[in-house]
């Protein structure tokens, strides 16, 4: 078997020559688009934290009612922010929240019109399907080495991990959604003269929309499971204690900042839930 350790297919050696010729040629690129996404997560940050937090709470509590039109679900989510509050995490929260929002910003804007163009062009999905596993099972911390390269420390590099972990469902979602609307429908449409434009935005995404709005809530938990990972590159919130408390075998620590994370995405979940009426 000698020989067939001998000549190493050079995987590694080629990734970093890639990511080395990006850095040096594309480094003005990187840092706009570092600029750009970290005004955004500032600005988010401090909608959050500017207000006191019962103004916060008092809005998510209205946007459940909005969303969701249940007392039960409203009473849920005020105290599961109480919670949060009552055990000092309010900061922590509005840090991961900001991550999660941005991360939605992004994968929303990106994964919906991707999801589209692929569901019109079943050659392009066939082709984008293979790059979507491959961004779902390479393990995320080989994520965390080319957005250190490129960012550097801090949200950004979490962000743009976080992006590349979540962009998929966002994408296979309403790909699904789009590509699953009734036949009868899309000739009804045409049959009355509807051009591709109308089609999309009176037929297609309507009928796509449960599917669109279950890429969402799927983009929110996903993100939210990163946060954990995000607070390896310093990146701020509710994982920077978890890793704290792993470092110094704290359980009380982690135990504390496991549950805010739980009823985090707990409440964020209940909110999204429109998809099922």
């Amino acid at each position: 078997m000698e020989w067939l350790t001998e000549t190493k297919i050079p995987v590694g050696r080629v990734a970093s020559d890639i990511f080395d010729w990006f850095q040096i040629n594309g480094a003005w690129f990187f840092d706009g688009l570092s600029a750009a996404l970290e005004a955004m997560i500032d600005a988010i940050l401090w909608v959050l934290q500017a207000p006191h937090p019962l103004i916060i709470i008092a809005i998510f509590v209205a946007l459940t009612w909005v969303l969701q039109r249940s007392w039960k679900t409203c009473l849920l989510v005020g105290l599961g922010f109480l919670f949060i509050l009552n055990q000092g995490y309010w900061e922590e929260t509005t840090e991961s929240l900001t991550l999660v929002l941005s991360s939605c910003v992004v994968c929303m804007g990106l994964g919906v019109p991707i999801g589209i163009a692929a569901a019109h062009r079943p050659r392009l999905y066939s082709w984008m399907r293979p790059v979507l596993d491959l961004m779902q099972t390479l393990p995320t911390f080989v994520y965390l080495i080319p957005a250190i390269v490129f960012f550097g420390i801090g949200m950004v590099p979490g962000l743009i991990a976080t992006v590349i972990f979540v962009l998929p469902a966002p994408i296979r979602l309403t790909h699904l959604g789009v590509a699953s609307t009734p036949m009868p429908l899309l000739e009804a449409a045409r049959a009355f003269g509807a051009t591709p434009s109308q089609v999309l935005w009176k037929v297609e995404l309507p009928s796509a929309y449960p599917q669109i709005m279950a890429g969402l809530n799927q983009t929110i938990m996903l993100s939210l499971s990163m946060v954990v990972i995000a607070a390896l590159v310093g990146a701020n919130g509710l994982g920077v204690p978890v890793v704290r408390a792993l470092n110094q075998v704290n359980t009380a620590l982690g135990f504390e900042a496991g549950i805010v994370i739980v009823v985090v995405a707990i409440m964020l979940d209940r909110m999204l839930r429109v998809t099922r009426r």
